[in-house]
């Protein structure tokens, strides 16, 4: 059996506001070559979630092929959605229960496009505390940050 390259993908998203402008980042980093890629891209409105989902799935999308990831990113949103909640809502038809009644998932359309990348790859979800000192969590913060700084001017 083939190994999977690895990968570390580190991504941030965030909002002045929330809803409003917004931005997203990642950093892709192939650990044994050092080899870097760092994207970033803003909404001029939008929410805090949908730019950290944004974040993950871009820095995803930009592996062409199927790779095993460790993912680190600071947003609970995301590693608990990718981790406990998504089999339930996928069971449930993309809905959560609120109460005694089933809703639509807030963010479907992206928690689909997660899901589709998540099938394509193995992805190691690792929690970063925000805002501590983690060099590339502050780097990605920076770049979502100046990424939305466009649509306050």
């Amino acid at each position: 059996m083939m190994q999977l390259p690895q990968v570390h993908l580190y991504t941030d998203g965030g909002c002045s506001g929330n809803p409003g402008p917004g931005g997203w980042a990642f950093i892709l980093r192939h650990p044994s070559t050092g080899k870097e890629m760092e994207r970033s891209g803003g909404e001029r409105e939008t929410t805090n979630n949908r730019m950290e989902l944004t974040g993950v799935i871009e820095g995803l999308s930009a592996l062409k092929k199927p790779t095993h990831v460790e993912l680190f990113t600071d947003s609970v949103y995301v590693g608990k959605g990718m981790s406990e909640w998504m089999p339930k809502w996928k069971a449930n038809g993309w809905r959560r229960k609120e109460g005694k009644r089933f809703v639509p998932v807030k963010n479907e359309d992206l928690w689909k496009l997660l899901d589709a990348q998540l099938a394509r790859h193995e992805v190691k979800y690792t929690r970063v505390a925000g805002h501590s000192g983690h060099a590339e969590n502050d780097r990605v913060d920076e770049l979502a940050v100046a990424a939305y700084q466009k649509f306050l001017k």
